[in-house]
């Protein structure tokens, strides 16, 4: 079975309205080549499900998204994501605010075919408030209430990975696969970016296959991109572009969106892209971040 595909076939097997899962965190192995594919295309009215990072600031600062339902949207050391702060403050999207726990739970919910899980996360919280269509169940065992946190489906969900054979076995060494196990597992489709294409035999030992974290069976398409996870990170391969990250941020207050994009985006290929930031040899020089 080859499930190896190109970013454009990704993009063109999805459909204005969908609602979309984007693995990483943050500035945090993104799958920002398939982004700026959605961002070349004439996709719109989505919904965006992420712990998010310039992936969804991009997206909204394009007018492609109708809803974000998210834990937060940052760049980390940029504490706001510029571009989401302003959809957000001027009213140009829907959101769904919850935690990190919570978003779990709705993308577990889904994974397993549950419409919502109880849960004790956001009781006496603001959470309530601000969600006015979370709801509240009763316990058949106690008198408690618990929050009933809905599943978050998704059509499909977008990945990028360290490494991955044609068959849609991945591989993830950073520190940390952070959520995209169930985001996998939540979405009808999930199609996953990788930096490196390995044969099969590669997983054959287990030092390798111990960081492999979801079913091959979960993943419908593998889309060979080597840093295709730039400006964010993908651990131990290369860090996040902090410089860059900066420029980017910077037009927000001089220059908007389509400056940024015109330079790196509009009429431009992803070779054309990560030739302007200094290729394949620079992106794999990023440090990684310290803490």
């Amino acid at each position: 079975m080859n499930k190896i595909m190109q970013a454009a076939d990704v993009v063109a097997s999805l459909s204005d309205g969908m609602t979309i899962g984007i693995g990483g965190w943050g500035p945090r192995r993104k799958p920002m080549a398939l982004v700026r594919e959605i961002l070349r295309s004439e996709l719109k009215d989505l919904t965006i499900v992420a712990y998010g990072g310039a992936d969804v600031g991009m997206l909204c600062a394009a007018g492609k998204v109708k809803k974000v339902v998210f834990a937060f949207v940052s760049l980390d050391f940029i504490p706001l994501e510029p571009y989401f702060r302003q959809a957000r403050q001027q009213g140009a999207i829907e959101t769904m605010e919850i935690d990190e726990g919570l978003m779990l739970l709705g993308l577990r919910a889904a994974a397993w075919g549950c419409p919502f899980i109880p849960t004790a996360v956001g009781l006496g919280t603001d959470i309530l408030n601000v969600n006015p269509d979370l709801k509240l169940v009763d316990s058949p065992y106690d008198d408690k209430e618990w929050v009933a946190m809905p599943a978050l489906k998704l059509d499909a969900s977008l990945i990028h990975v360290d490494r991955a054979d044609a068959r849609g076995v991945c591989q993830i060494k950073g520190p940390d696969h952070y959520m995209d196990d169930w985001f996998a597992r939540a979405a009808d489709k999930t199609y996953v970016s990788c930096d490196e294409i390995v044969d099969t035999d590669y997983f054959a030992n287990g030092d390798e296959a111990r960081f492999v974290f979801w079913e091959r069976s979960q993943t419908t398409g593998v889309i060979p991109i080597a840093g295709g996870a730039h400006p964010s990170s993908c651990a131990p391969m290369y860090g996040f572009d902090a410089p860059h990250f900066k420029e980017y941020a910077a037009t927000a207050k001089e220059g908007g969106f389509s400056a940024y994009a015109d330079k790196y985006i509009n009429g431009k290929s992803e070779a054309d892209y990560q030739s302007l930031v200094g290729g394949i040899e620079s992106i794999k020089k990023l440090p990684l971040p310290v803490y």
